[in-house]
């Protein structure tokens, strides 16, 4: 055979093998579909805050998350009791669709733990120096665990009567006390802002019980902080115990870790996120 037909054939051949490996018709289809599949779509995250705080406690945290091509929305806690608050963050969870990361910080942790129960979208939660109550639990005997004592906390609240609350008052923090036991760890300047701006809880949620619990069934996270003066760290590493199973991260930090510490808890919402 002359160079020149060998040159061809092997031309022909290399053709062919291209040819073979370009999918065409459903094998092209489910080349698509595999790839998608491969590059999971990502959750939606929810911020939920908690006593005497507002959304914008969240603000650091979800500025990196959005860096990080996240959607994130951060509802607002009615801060009345947990059945009726954990009622309207289920209605708003079943207008998110696709998988949901739910965070909580404080009391949102209790509201997230009977919000997510038998919500299927829900894929992790993300205690952030946090309530985990377990079944039968109101939110006073879970910062009781292992001996703990917010007395501090509680001798430092205002009281104030409000219309219709059937004998329930609301609480705040007393501001001159809010940046110590909040926030000691966050710029004076912003903790004094957070002070004046507090939405007060209802005397009515410290006394709801947990339903059955969502970290029973869901995957849970929790961060330990390991300076908080509001629940006390042994209470969070009890239920950190419990509830996260060793996904527990533990830094020094207040309170508001979330303020003071955003990165931190940042990666751990992102480990829920990933995993």
């Amino acid at each position: 055979m002359s160079i020149r037909k060998s040159r061809i054939a092997l031309a022909g051949v290399l053709a062919a093998s291209v040819l073979a490996l370009i999918p065409t018709g459903a094998s092209a289809s489910a080349s698509v579909t595999a790839t998608k599949s491969h590059h999971a779509v990502k959750p939606t995250i929810v911020l939920v805050h908690g006593a005497w705080a507002d959304a914008s406690g969240w603000n650091d945290v979800t500025a990196k998350l959005q860096a990080k091509g996240y959607t994130v929305v951060a509802p607002p806690n009615l801060l009345r009791s947990l059945d009726e608050d954990s009622d309207y963050l289920k209605s708003f969870l079943s207008t998110i669709s696709g998988p949901i990361v739910l965070a909580g910080h404080s009391y949102g942790g209790a509201v997230i733990t009977a919000a997510a129960t038998g919500n299927p979208n829900v894929k992790s939660l993300v205690y952030v120096s946090a309530y985990a109550p377990d079944q039968g639990e109101t939110i006073a005997q879970a910062g009781a665990l292992n001996g703990g004592d917010n007395s501090v906390l509680v001798s430092h609240l205002i009281k104030r009567a409000y219309p219709n609350s059937t004998g329930a008052v609301d609480t705040t923090v007393d501001p001159a006390w809010f940046p110590k036991l909040f926030a000691a760890d966050a710029p004076l300047s912003k903790t004094k802002l957070m002070a004046t701006q507090q939405r007060p809880l209802s005397s009515a949620a410290f006394d709801g019980k947990m339903g059955v619990p969502a970290w029973k069934s869901i995957t849970s996270y929790y961060l330990v902080s390991l300076d908080d003066k509001t629940i006390p760290p042994v209470a969070e590493k009890a239920m950190a115990a419990r509830a996260a199973k060793g996904r527990t991260v533990e830094i020094h930090s207040s309170h508001a870790s979330m303020v003071a510490h955003p990165g931190a808890v940042t990666d751990l919402i992102l480990r829920a996120a990933r995993g």
